[in-house]
């Protein structure tokens, strides 16, 4: 018997003893990955990648919020999903100090470097410090309602006026996302890329975002060994993220270089100045003794390239499924139209998706959460804030309806949840700084587009959120515009 026979008979071998393993573990009908010999539950991920969030939260719901996953053996992948508010809470307050970002996160999310989401500790303070000194200066507020609303003069309405006159279907996602990233890359840098021009012109540095969120999070459910050999052989997802990265660098090198050389030759630093962002984090950088930032160039690109992704990506992400939900809900729209009538008397010419779909967490020690569920140094904790908002245990039977109504109390104000049961923005001491910004950025384009125009999503039915860290609508979100008269 040759090699090709041997290998033929022990494929069928293995075929066989896979099937019976089958057949007599998933004799009940039950949503949770089988734990196969050796790969364990790996392969019910990889089955359901396409709907990966969908697929969670059924393996979540069944089991009550939480579900310990684990991963093909000598892998360092065993994760422990909770839905559960009192463990959200423990994890990211009460002992908040027992779970840090840590290096397997830094290791993921490399590409973010020194940034503010990827630190811990002493650096992390001080990048919080310095950047809500700046969000919270009296002239803030002012410039980013200047710069939000000379995007939408220039930008957004001739955009939308020009789709609406032709009659052709246009991508709101991608404009939203153009407007988001246009805001902040001025914001941060005061340079304008004008994505958002007539033509949508394509800019590989405005692009890249996606590609990059989409590894990322495969590499969650991917193996350390197998995305470090596509990193090395420079293949699949890993070489788009590499493309990505040199995108970002070849667009934020040249903006850091041309506000520092604008620096250089100024000799008194105006009003305006001191709460600019490049000259905040130079000073924190000055600041910071031990030498692990690297160059001031690099440690710039890093907190600017941190604060872009949170400033292009959530706010889009939460606008474009907005709209989604008021497609599907027109007597919602009808009511948010009137009170914008209403409320600023304005002229006639003027279901939960959280943006951030999980975080990562790995504890220092072992510890035992309050549900019970031991955890060590070698799980990751996954918190599903896309499973949280679709939970009967959290929100009651109609958690899959459109009801905006269940955020106002009965006096007719916000009624607030805790942010441990709706972490859209986290929770803890790591709640998102730009929380205020992104209302301001939201509720500014909601108004002008639903005062404005009508939206019509073309096949709304059809309407999935991608496999990515950041919940975005997978192929665009195609509409027609209609300009009121």
């Amino acid at each position: 018997m040759d090699f090709l026979e041997y290998s033929l008979c022990f494929l069928l071998i293995f075929c066989f003893t896979y099937s019976i393993w089958f057949i007599i573990y998933r004799r009940t009908k039950t949503s949770a990955p089988t734990n196969w010999p050796i790969l364990r539950e790996l392969p019910a991920v990889i089955w359901n990648i396409h709907h990966v969030h969908a697929y969670m939260t059924e393996v979540l719901i069944e089991y009550g919020g939480t579900y310990e996953f684990k991963g093909p053996i000598f892998t360092n992948m065993d994760m422990f999903f909770t839905c559960d508010p009192v463990d959200i809470h423990y994890i990211f307050s009460k002992n908040f100090s027992n779970y840090p970002k840590g290096p397997e996160f830094r290791k993921i999310f490399d590409i973010l470097g020194n940034g503010i989401f990827n630190v811990d500790h002493e650096l992390w303070e001080l990048h919080r410090k310095t950047t809500m000194s700046i969000m919270s200066h009296a002239k803030f507020q002012i410039l980013l309602e200047k710069t939000l609303w000379d995007i939408i003069e220039k930008g957004l309405r001739p955009i939308l006026d020009a789709f609406a006159k032709q009659g052709k279907t246009l991508d709101l996602q991608d404009v939203l996302q153009r407007f988001t990233f246009d805001a902040i890359t001025k914001l941060l840098l005061d340079h304008d890329p004008r994505s958002l021009s007539i033509d949508l012109p394509y800019l590989p540095y405005e692009k890249a975002f996606g590609d990059a969120l989409d590894a990322l999070l495969h590499r969650h459910i991917t193996p350390k060994c197998l995305w470090k050999l596509q990193q090395w052989l420079r293949i699949g997802k890993e070489k788009k993220l590499m493309q990505a990265c040199e995108a970002f660098d070849q667009f934020i090198y040249p903006c850091i270089a041309r506000k520092q050389e604008e620096l250089m030759h100024k000799t008194t630093i105006k009003d305006d100045e001191e709460f600019a962002f490049l000259n905040a984090y130079i000073k924190m950088y000055n600041q910071w003794n031990d030498d692990d930032l690297g160059t001031l160039q690099t440690f710039l690109r890093d907190t600017f390239l941190n604060l872009m992704f949170a400033g292009r990506d959530t706010t889009s992400a939460a606008l474009t499924w907005f709209f989604v939900l008021l497609a599907k809900n027109p007597l919602v729209e009808k009511r948010i139209r009137e009170e914008i009538q209403q409320q600023l008397h304005l002229k006639e010419d003027e279901k939960l998706f959280p943006s951030l779909s999980l975080e990562h967490k790995v504890p220092l020690d072992h510890d035992i959460l309050p549900s019970g569920h031991r955890v060590s140094p070698k799980t990751r904790m996954i918190l599903p804030f896309y499973v949280m908002g679709r939970m009967e245990t959290l929100w009651g039977k109609d958690c899959l309806e459109f009801k905006p109504e269940r955020w106002i109390s009965e006096r007719g104000g916000i009624k607030h949840e805790s942010s441990f049961k709706f972490p859209a923005f986290n929770a803890g001491p790591r709640t998102c700084l730009g929380k205020e910004m992104a209302f301001v950025q939201m509720k500014i384009v909601a108004a002008i587009i639903i005062h404005n125009y009508n939206i019509q999503v073309v096949e709304p039915e059809n309407v999935y959120p991608t496999t990515s860290i950041i919940m975005q609508v997978k192929n665009g979100l195609l509409v027609k515009v209609v300009k009121k008269v």
